[in-house]
């Protein structure tokens, strides 16, 4: 190599080096997705719900090409097992690991009652398309969670008030489930049926791990008019089961998961009759509730359920809220502030607003199982409209009472 090729390297060499590095673009947050976690029962005796609640998300997050505010939506799923600490570890994951801008799912009411203190100090938004525990939203009000399905009781105050309108029934035996969600489905019923002149005579309380419900069942007080009950998932196939195989003839009222949708179509005669109240039926002649049930079925199968309805509805309301915030959901507050200003009026299941304290404001519907065209169905026999979390109550005199549980309201009738 010549002197003046090595000069003329040189002066090259320390031209590079004198020109300045041009910066790596930065990231920008549009062009990463946006990362919803989720919380479903995959496993155990509630698994078949947490399908429905899959398959009722995707079915709205497939219908927006997976997109909102310009931005991609990522769903993370996470079997939470139906157990509150299974919920809590994947949540941490969810939040610490993976991210995510939005939490939501989950079904029973202890889960979400354990949830509560980690989404409000992760300072995450979240919202609970499924879980109904009521004190979520009154006496303990979550401050980064908003409820985009309902409140356990909420369609037990109206339910109740129908029963002393509509029936003769006076004295009802309840049969529930021994948790969160039994106590406030028939505390909310107690409360407004016997402020109308009728008694709840006997409360039996039956473990979520039941497999025999016999003992149970031969306790019924057979001089009720009626028995109120509330199960879920494979315990409402069973109880309805064993019910008619011991031969009780006692009506049944119902909260009401114990027909829903999820289950109805594996049970038989033994279901015809129940009356139940939800803010959804698969029957509900809605234009919106037809293309949603026209649709669900062709992607899962089977006929839409309360859980389908509940989780389609609440992708739809995050995806307004997104759009609301332009799609910036790394600002939390303010999408926090959009989950809590969502009003829609042509849902699944009829119009929803939401109240001061984070629940929907919504219709409930007194349904009755009837075979029609072959198939069990809730058809809806009474609609009850704008039906609030805490009914004909001023929420200040609701909230000074003590939250539905085990043995509030005490039972002055029982023997």
């Amino acid at each position: 190599m010549t002197r003046m090729t090595t000069r003329i390297l040189a002066v090259v060499l320390l031209a590079l080096l004198l020109v300045p590095l041009a910066p790596t673009p930065p990231t920008s947050a549009q062009s990463t997705p946006i990362k919803i976690g989720f919380l479903a029962p995959m496993s155990g005796a509630f698994a078949q719900v947490g399908k429905d609640m899959v398959n009722g998300t995707e079915l709205y997050l497939d219908e927006i090409g997976r997109q909102a505010g310009g931005r991609k939506i990522e769903l993370i799923v996470e079997d939470d097992e139906g157990t509150p600490a299974a919920a809590l570890t994947k949540s941490r994951k969810l939040i610490d690991q993976d991210k995510i801008h939005i939490l939501t799912g989950g079904q029973l009411a202890n889960v979400g009652y354990a949830l509560q203190p980690l989404i409000d100090g992760a300072g995450i938004p979240a919202t609970y398309p499924v879980i109904a525990a009521d004190d979520i939203t009154q006496r303990k009000p979550a401050k980064w969670i908003v409820r985009t399905g309902w409140s356990t009781s909420q369609p037990m105050h109206p339910f109740a008030e129908w029963t002393l309108k509509n029936t003769k029934y006076r004295k009802v035996a309840a049969v529930a489930m021994d948790y969160a969600f039994g106590y406030e489905t028939v505390g909310g019923f107690q409360r407004v049926f016997e402020e109308g002149g009728g008694q709840i005579v006997q409360k039996l309380w039956t473990p979520l791990n039941t497999n025999d419900f016999a003992p149970f069942l031969s306790q019924i007080r057979r001089d009720a008019d009626a028995v109120l009950v509330l199960f879920t998932g494979r315990l409402a196939i069973q109880f309805l089961k064993q019910y008619q195989e011991a031969g009780l003839k006692l009506p049944i009222l119902s909260g009401g998961t114990t027909t829903d949708e999820s289950v109805l179509p594996t049970m038989g005669d033994e279901a015809l009759g129940v009356i139940s109240a939800l803010h959804y039926s698969q029957a509900l002649d809605l234009p919106a509730n037809q293309k949603f049930s026209k649709a669900f079925e062709a992607k899962a199968g089977k006929i839409s359920s309360y859980y389908s309805e509940a989780t389609y509805t609440n992708m739809r309301w995050i995806v307004e809220a997104i759009k609301a915030v332009s799609g910036k959901v790394e600002d939390r507050p303010a999408l926090l502030a959009a989950l809590r200003k969502v009003d829609i009026k042509d849902t699944s299941r009829g119009p929803i607003s939401v109240d001061s304290y984070g629940n929907p404001i919504q219709n409930i519907y007194v349904r009755k199982v009837e075979r029609v065209g072959g198939r069990l169905q809730n058809t809806v026999i009474a609609t009850v409209p704008n039906v609030s979390q805490f009914w004909t109550y001023k929420p200040e005199d609701y909230l000074k009472t003590p939250l539905y549980t085990r043995d509030y309201p005490p039972c002055k009738y029982c023997q």
